[in-house]
């Protein structure tokens, strides 16, 4: 094997100070846990961390690394002990496997152990001349535009050889931030807005609004198998799910709100029964897929009368990405597919024709008064069923022939499915 471990970067958790410690401690815990199962070492350092492959295939911890919010970039590298004779020949016997055709190159050197004897200067002369003596006929040294770099960095562990330094996920790890309370429906933009959310350090826990058999068992379905797929970032890769039986409000809404209020109305609904939950269950916000002006209920004026109803945080990660850098998301995480499937959930399948832009708040006020919906708004809170679902969940809700809350009611409620 080329390589013998993977040096793992920390970048933004080194600036955080007196909370440094607790960051990287998450970062570790969290590595540790995606890492599970294989045949891995990881060392821990204090802005890197170093996984040792013993002969595993980098590809295998490279894909779970992939999973692993708060590392910011990460190399295959090669380590020797530091000696500079050793280096050399290293570093020739490296471009050798790897360079089948002429190539510009250069080598860079960073010194991050000072008592080598070599400074950064001289080691990348040594190295580079050694190389070139052997490989001139391939190699041509271009140090401002090259196509391939020979990276060292010579540290109190020893000396690290690479070309490449690949972006990891970023952010933070998760769970750092607190816990929010994600609004997941069966479209594109919500679980992207869930992966955004887990990136910067939040866990989330999800509420879904389902409305069987106004809608279809299918609308819930989907929800249940985009939780599978952003539960691989999450801790312990699982993730809870509120359940929350809105038939009968989505009926009160139909009968006693004007069409054009009635998609504003049904989000302050399920605004109110989200902050009950996220009191509930410790979650210190709420996460949507908002973005500004996507539709009639993500207008600023739309965003600003539906938001009046709660007293805590709304996080809208999409909130100024074009539909196009959505998409390209929900395709990289494998979302996409589940997400374009034809059936509708609450929000959609009773679309208005003329739909309230500019709605006002007394107004909508006004309309909710037709109605006893803060008894609906609390016996919905009341019965809301919730799961866990893992990413090896096989949870099908269609092979039950029940209504979504009495499926999950039978299966236990905050039990994970197997």
């Amino acid at each position: 094997m080329l390589y013998d471990r993977i040096y793992v970067r920390f970048g933004d958790l080194t600036l955080k100070g007196k909370n440094q410690k607790i960051f990287i401690r998450r970062l570790y815990n969290l590595l540790d846990e995606k890492l599970k199962g294989l045949d891995v070492e990881v060392e821990h350092r204090h802005d890197h961390a170093f996984i040792i492959l013993n002969n595993t295939d980098p590809d295998l911890v490279i894909e779970r690394l992939n999973l692993v919010s708060g590392v910011y970039s990460y190399s295959l590298v090669i380590r020797i002990d530091k000696n500079i004779e050793m280096l050399k020949d290293k570093s020739l016997e490296y471009i050798k496997e790897i360079v089948k055709e002429p190539t510009s190159f250069k080598v860079e050197t960073k010194r991050a152990d000072k008592s080598f004897l070599y400074g950064s200067m001289e080691t990348t002369k040594l190295v580079s001349s050694h190389i070139l003596r052997s490989m001139d006929n391939l190699l041509r040294v271009d140090v401002h535009n090259p196509e391939l770099t020979l990276k060292i960095e010579i540290r109190a562990e020893g000396i690290f050889i690479f070309t490449s330094q690949i972006r990891g996920l970023g952010g933070f790890p998760v769970g750092v931030a607190g816990k929010g309370l994600l609004m997941l429906s069966g479209g594109i933009d919500s679980p992207v807005a869930a992966f955004l959310a887990m990136k910067q350090g939040v866990e989330i826990e999800c509420v879904h609004f389902e409305s069987t058999p106004l809608t279809s068992i299918e609308s819930a379905q989907k929800v249940i198998d985009l939780v599978k797929i952003i539960a691989k970032y999450a801790p312990h890769n699982k993730i809870l799910v509120h359940m929350v039986p809105f038939k009968e409000l989505h009926m009160a809404l139909l009968d006693n709100v004007p069409e054009s209020y009635n998609i504003t109305i049904m989000r302050r609904m399920m605004y109110r029964i989200a902050t009950k939950l996220a009191h509930k269950n410790g979650a210190l916000c709420l996460i949507n897929g908002e973005s500004v002006g996507q539709v009639a209920s993500q207008t600023l004026q739309s965003m600003a009368t539906i938001n009046g109803v709660t007293n805590i945080p709304v996080i809208r990660p999409l909130c100024t990405y074009d539909k196009v850098d959505i998409i390209n998301i929900s395709r990289k995480i494998g979302c996409y597919d589940i997400s374009i499937k034809p059936f509708e959930d609450c929000c959609t399948v009773y679309v208005p024709k003329a739909p309230a832009t500019a709605p006002r708040d007394y107004k909508a006020a006004e309309f909710e008064k037709a109605f006893d919906y803060e008894k609906m708004v609390d016996e919905a809170v009341e019965n809301t069923n919730s799961i866990w679902i893992s990413t090896d969940s096989d949870l099908d809700l269609a092979m039950y022939g029940l209504e979504v809350r009495e499926v999950i009611k039978e299966l236990n409620d905050e039990r994970t499915i197997k």
